[in-house]
């Protein structure tokens, strides 16, 4: 099993006056979840330069600060599972479980301070630059593709499920890489959208 876990539901179908309201007042009745996830994702920074340490020196990522990453991630999700058409329910409050879109991590008991200095030395290069070039052309085809899917669900009341795929795909690749680079796992993240395609560790597909 992945220790990394981006899933979401898909929805059998839509609301058109929520895609309506999404389209022309999302970022108004969003302001709150985006307060909050400023300020705490100013908080997850501080956290992750404390972890950095605590990582090099006893191996460990301690468990309190890692759920509390684990849980803004999780949160940040929810917000962007809203507003990119792929759930009606409004993203939930705090870190309880429970919403149809949600990041796990297995706790890891153990993690490598080889690859936490790699990370933090060459993390650009081999992160970075591989899977920033897939995401820039997945990001495109995501315009394309959310635009697409809008004026389906407009119409039928339902987001195809190709669309769908493409669209969460694009987000779980992307928040596969944030979990190595935040240090959450020492699971190289694959090159793929699909869910449950498996890690990389230590360059072995798992």
């Amino acid at each position: 099993m992945d220790s990394v876990q981006v899933k979401f539901d898909y929805p059998e179908r839509l609301s058109r006056g929520i895609l309506l309201l999404k389209t022309f007042l999302g970022w108004l009745i969003l302001i709150p979840h985006f307060v909050c996830i400023y300020f705490l994702q100013i908080a997850a920074a501080a956290v992750s330069f404390i972890s950095w340490f605590a990582v090099l020196f006893t191996g460990k990522f301690p468990e309190g600060l890692f759920k509390f990453i684990v849980g803004v991630q999780d949160w940040s999700l929810r917000m962007t599972a809203y507003y990119s058409l792929l759930r009606d329910e409004y993203p939930t409050f705090g870190f309880e479980p429970g919403y149809p879109a949600s990041f796990q991590v297995t706790y890891p008991e153990k993690l490598s301070r080889g690859l936490l200095i790699l990370r933090l030395l060459f993390g650009w290069v081999y992160i970075f630059i591989p899977h920033g070039f897939c995401l820039f052309f997945r990001i495109i085809g995501l315009g394309f593709v959310s635009f697409v899917a809008w004026w389906a669900i407009l119409f039928t009341g339902k987001i195809p499920q190709s669309m769908f795929s493409y669209i969460s795909g694009t987000f779980r690749w992307a928040y596969n890489v944030s979990a190595y680079w935040l240090f959450l796992t020492d699971e190289y993240p694959p090159f793929t959208g699909k869910d449950g395609a498996g890690a990389v560790s230590n360059g072995v597909t798992a």
